[in-house]
This record gives structure tokens, sequence and C-alpha cells, in this order.
């Protein structure tokens, strides 16, 4: 009985959880947010009996690409500051 709550606890929250991911306005909290989901793919796969792709998952799915992901969200950020003009007065401009 308390496993069955367990594991639509665990469904609800990788709902959840992946809804987030795709709807965060933030890319690096989104990032944050799939590299959770993946590790939570990776109980799931274990709950279903499934440990080696449980695993791969988390090998792959949350920690090799979620590395890639963010080391993607760093560049992208230092071209945006690299292509911005330069402003001394450290201020947006009023538009």
């Amino acid at each position: 009985m308390m496993l069955q709550v367990f594991d639509w606890i665990l469904v609800l929250v990788l709902v959840a959880l992946a809804w987030r991911c795709l709807n965060d306005r933030d890319l690096f909290r989104a990032v944050i947010k799939f590299i959770a989901l993946g590790l939570l793919l990776a109980v799931a796969w274990v709950r279903l009996r499934a440990p080696d792709v449980a695993l791969a998952e988390a090998a792959v799915g949350s920690g090799l690409t979620g590395a890639l992901i963010l080391s993607a969200r760093v560049r992208m950020r230092r071209r945006e500051r690299a292509a911005a003009p330069h402003n001394p007065s450290g201020r947006e401009a009023a538009r």
C-alpha cells in the first residue's frame, strides 16, 4: 500500500516537474528542473525493476545531457554579453 502511494506521488511529481521545466521562462532554472526530472525518472525506472535503464537515465539523461545544456547556456550568455553594446554607466538604456 505504501509503495503504491509512493508510485502515485512519483508520477504526479514527474508530470508537474516536466510541465514546469517546459514552461519556465528562466533557462537556467529550466535546465536545473530538467536535471531533477532525469534523476526522478531514474527512480521511476528502479521502481519498474529496470536498473540498467535507470543507470543509463541517471548517467546520460540527467548527468551528461544536463551538463551539456548548462554548458551551452553559459556560452549563450557569454555571446549575449559580447554582442551587447558597451554601457559605461552600468544601467540599461531607456526605451
